[in-house]
């Protein structure tokens, strides 16, 4: 597996776990902010992942811009799940999404990369249906950017 994969993952893990976290509704992006760091540490530890390595430094980098950015991340995910409500998406599956959506919207990684990366993360620790649904989304999501020319608003 390459090291960009499990940054991914270990991201991904980092977002599930922050779910959990007892942190006011008004003040969640602060919040989260603080808590990440500590879990993302224990995550990274738990794989045998130093600090101050290339994994660690990415999975921090997408932990931390995805918190930055959750509003328009939620929010372009809310409006592309036809007949779901973001509350109603299973939880895993949700910060697959959300972290997807930021590097689709934010970071210059190729469309196809972020795609493929979410779906197989997908598969490993959700399920082959959630990797179809996280596909649709993300799909939609490029070509609505592809369409614009730019980022959404």
């Amino acid at each position: 597996m390459g090291q960009r994969r499990k940054a991914r993952e270990i991201a991904v893990q980092c977002l599930y776990s922050l779910e959990f976290s007892d942190v006011e509704k008004n003040y969640r992006e602060y919040g989260l902010l603080n808590e990440y760091p500590d879990i993302l540490l224990s995550l990274a530890k738990s794989e045998h992942i130093q600090p101050n390595s290339p994994v660690y430094a990415f999975a921090d980098e997408l932990v931390k811009n995805t918190i930055i950015n959750i509003e328009q991340v939620e929010s372009e995910i809310d409006k592309l799940s036809d007949n779901w409500e973001l509350e109603d998406i299973a939880l895993l599956d949700r910060n697959i999404l959300c972290l997807a959506v930021y590097e689709l919207l934010f970071t210059d990684t190729p469309a196809p990369v972020v795609i493929n990366e979410a779906i197989e993360i997908a598969k490993k620790f959700s399920s082959e249906a959630s990797g179809k649904f996280i596909n649709g989304i993300l799909d939609a999501l490029n070509k609505e950017i592809l369409n614009k020319g730019k980022l959404p608003n």
